[in-house]
């Protein structure tokens, strides 16, 4: 840190600009890898969450009776999972989940969504990163061209 200091005191030429790129670089390289590995974090559970929901909204009823579920009644999902059907007909109390399923059915529409933002976010992070490094190299490979030593 010292060094640094001095070295920016010393002047601001190219050499002092590359220097601050690169303290800067340095400096926010960690909170962009931390940020990478949440948003990648984030949408792993997103995925998992589009599966679960889609097996709750999706599917076949296997039994042998119409599922419970109002099928056709006020936009009612057209092929409920066996699993919400068996989880209506466990009810005692005769429930209508008509509107649960129109709730899963918007909750998987708002994640497909936001993964669909978090992945442009992270393509446009991963560039920013690559764009960054490669100016890095590139102003590094000048300054050593210039006779810049840096030590």
């Amino acid at each position: 840190p010292r060094r640094l200091r001095a070295k920016m005191a010393a002047g601001s030429g190219p050499g002092a600009r590359e220097l601050f790129a690169e303290g800067l670089l340095q400096f926010l390289r960690p909170a962009v890898r931390q940020l990478d590995r949440h948003v990648h974090s984030v949408r792993e559970s997103q995925v998992e969450l589009r599966e679960h929901i889609d097996s709750l909204a999706t599917g076949e009823h296997s039994g042998g009776h119409p599922c419970p579920l109002g099928v056709g009644a006020q936009g009612a999902h057209p092929n409920p999972s066996p699993e919400l059907c068996r989880i209506n007909e466990d009810q005692k109390v005769a429930l209508d989940l008509d509107p649960y399923v129109k709730k899963l059915l918007n909750a998987r529409r708002r994640v497909v969504l936001v993964n669909n933002i978090l992945q442009n976010a992270q393509e446009r992070l991963r560039r920013l990163n690559h764009s960054v490094a490669k100016e890095t190299v590139r102003r590094r490979a000048m300054l050593e061209a210039g006779g810049y030593q840096g030590k």
